[in-house]
């Protein structure tokens, strides 16, 4: 490893965030040597977490007395964030029948990875390293399950019959209310149908709606849902209530109908024969299941990683300690800053750790021709690199056979990565989702030509990170950021969906580049699920021999 990947992979670390999902860990270890001749160990795990370079523990398994594979019950929940480097340690002890103490315990060796490892594998498996780094013949495998959320959707369908007439002159204009309980006794409206006129046994509209704001996830949470004839000046005449739960609306979900007396509390007290204010019915409950970014990670989906690299005159001469491109042998530039925060995270989520780079507005050797989309590595039939150590490497040896010039032109680049998105969109399978990060110094000048490319871009599984590097004026470059309105072609065809995020790297030049990462990537995992629940591509369950791949320590 470089010294100036080290020192740029060294300054990651843990910054809180919205949790995209939690996930449940698994541990099992395989062939644990004996220490004692005369008993098998008695092993038991220790789950650790970095934060700002630190190891703390975080859980622990159960200790499992004379085995040299055990399967641990203990279960470890970890909330996962996608935009963010979670390294985990685990170590194995062996503690003794006569105390349960960690540090009286053998230490029989450790394994380090990312909860990117791990979720993007389903389970991984590593060997477990001793003192001195010395590879073990046991190993350790961790297998990494999303917990279920509420996130999942349900689709209501209510009609009701014989309602109370609340008008002289016309008939009662109802509408619905779904409240649900809080565990403090509040009410919180979930849903409010639209006003059927006139009608005294209306059909409502179809709706949908989350298990988590119908009610929490909890089946069997009260529901209390109330009947109201519409009024214009807003003072609704109450018609009656009812409560429910989701386990009782469950019954409707296979064409069956269930069904509520609504009631008048006061009716019912002072009407001797009172039965009922109508009745409320429940067409139909269709649970609706939202794939989760996690879902498409763990059936198999690849994240394909490229950079691209701004080789423009206006980063100066890259010999001179002024130049944004200037290598110090130990202080990373702006460009690898930005390269290996958003890399680091990138490359947990491709399999074989080959990225494609690509640099622009130079001239290359050896007919020195500007060239918009040329491979950092000249070798453009292959241009990927070995990991980002790999792409790191490239772009150091580039820099002094190149002659920085002009002009900014990124189009060609996004066109050439969205060729091969566009190959991956025919196979109709959720394999492959790509990622291109351009880091550019300056305001480009094919913004006519990235507008359109951009839009065409955002029919594909495709998103694309610009980060400005340097001092420039970028405020014209916030238009390719579809969160201020959506971005249009020169022809005036709408993105399809918001796949740019840019950023100026200046914005968190005094902070760790992990913040960059976090800000840049936070957006991918929605756009991930957005693309393929748009086009209805599930995402796959992959199979034992998929899912489980042995990785070299």
């Amino acid at each position: 490893m470089s010294n100036i990947y080290e020192s740029a992979a060294n300054t990651l670390g843990l910054f809180n965030s919205l949790c995209l999902a939690k996930v449940e860990l698994r541990v099992t270890c395989k062939g644990i040597s004996d220490r004692d001749a005369l008993s098998k160990p008695d092993p038991c795990v220790l789950i650790k977490m970095q934060s700002h370079g630190q190891w703390l523990e975080v859980d622990r398994t159960e200790v499992i007395r004379s085995s040299i594979s055990p399967t641990f019950s203990k279960v470890f929940t970890v909330d996962f964030y996608f935009e963010e480097v979670q390294r985990l340690r685990y170590e194995l002890y062996d503690i003794s029948s006569n105390h349960n103490g960690i540090k009286e315990a053998d230490f029989l060796g450790a394994m380090e990875c990312t909860l990117g490892q791990i979720v993007s594998q389903r389970k991984l498996t590593k060997p477990l390293l001793k003192q001195g780094s010395t590879v073990s013949k046991s190993f350790i495998m961790v297998t990494a399950e999303e917990l279920t959320g509420n996130d999942d959707y349900v689709e209501l369908s209510f009609s009701a019959r014989k309602l109370d007439d609340k008008d002289f002159f016309s008939k009662s204009d109802p509408f619905l209310e779904i409240f649900r309980m809080n565990d403090d006794d509040t009410l919180q409206l979930v849903h409010r149908t639209e006003t059927v006129m006139n009608n005294l046994n209306p059909v409502w509209k179809t709706f949908k709606t989350s298990l988590n704001s119908l009610c929490s996830g909890d089946h069997d949470r009260p529901l209390k849902c109330t009947v109201w004839d519409w009024d214009s000046n807003g003072k609704h005449d109450y018609i009656g209530e009812y409560q429910a739960t989701f386990k009782e609306m469950r019954g409707a979900m296979d064409g069956r109908q269930v069904q509520w007396e609504c009631i008048n509390p006061k009716y019912q007290i002072k009407k001797k024969n009172y039965k009922n204010s109508g009745i409320v019915i429940l067409n139909q409950c269709k649970i609706i299941k939202m794939h989760s970014f996690l879902d498409y990670i763990m059936g198999g989906c690849q994240i394909q990683f490229t950079v691209a690299i701004d080789f423009t005159a206006s980063n100066g001469d890259p010999h001179n300690s002024c130049s944004l491109h200037y290598i110090h042998p130990y202080q990373p530039n702006e460009y690898l800053k930005a390269l290996v925060a958003v890399g680091e995270i990138c490359q947990d989520y491709d399999s074989d750790k080959m990225f494609p780079a690509f640099g622009f507005g130079a001239q290359i050797p050896p007919d020195f021709k500007v060239s918009h989309d040329f491979a950092v590595n000249f070798n453009e039939e292959n241009p990927e690199c070995a990991g980002i150590q790999g792409v790191v490497e490239a772009y150091q040896t580039c820099l002094p056979k190149l002659q920085l010039y002009g002009p900014t032109n990124i189009a060609p680049i996004i066109q050439k990565v969205a060729s091969s998105a566009s190959q991956e969109m025919h196979t109709k399978e959720a394999m492959q989702y790509f990622i291109l990060l351009i880091l550019t110094d300056g305001v480009i000048t094919d913004m006519a030509d990235t507008r359109e490319a951009i839009v065409q871009a955002s029919h594909l599984p495709m998103s694309i990170i610009i980060v400005g590097v340097g001092s420039a004026d970028f405020s014209d470059m916030q238009m390719l950021d579809g969160d201020d309105g959506i971005l249009r072609s020169p022809k005036g065809e709408p993105c399809l969906r918001d796949i740019v995020q840019f950023v100026p790297f200046r914005n968190f030049k005094h902070g760790s580049p992990a913040e960059l990462a976090k800000t840049v990537l936070a957006e991918v995992p929605n756009q991930v699920v957005d693309y393929y629940n748009n086009k209805g591509i599930k995402p796959k369950v992959p199979s034992e021999f998929e899912s489980s791949r042995t990785f070299a320590p």
